[in-house]
């Protein structure tokens, strides 16, 4: 049985998350209110971003930080 599951999920990946993701989404805008819902929205996908560039370049961090702050004030 869990196999069948298994692979009906795996042949509706994308609908079955993206109706996930709707559900959440519709969810959190009744409870938490449209801006709030936004704001979340903004710092998962920063989040995401900030990730995805940091497991492509070890250093990302470090050189943004370089960037912005004076060098080696953060350590």
């Amino acid at each position: 049985m869990l196999r069948r599951i298994y692979k009906f999920y795996r042949q509706h990946f994308y609908a079955i998350n993206g109706a996930l993701i709707g559900l959440i989404i519709g969810f959190s805008f009744v409870k938490l209110g449209i801006l709030q819902t936004l704001f979340i929205a903004l710092c998962v996908i920063a989040g995401f971003l900030l990730g995805k560039q940091l497991q492509k370049d070890k250093m990302f961090l470090k050189n943004l930080l370089d960037k912005i702050l004076p060098p080696g004030s953060y350590r």
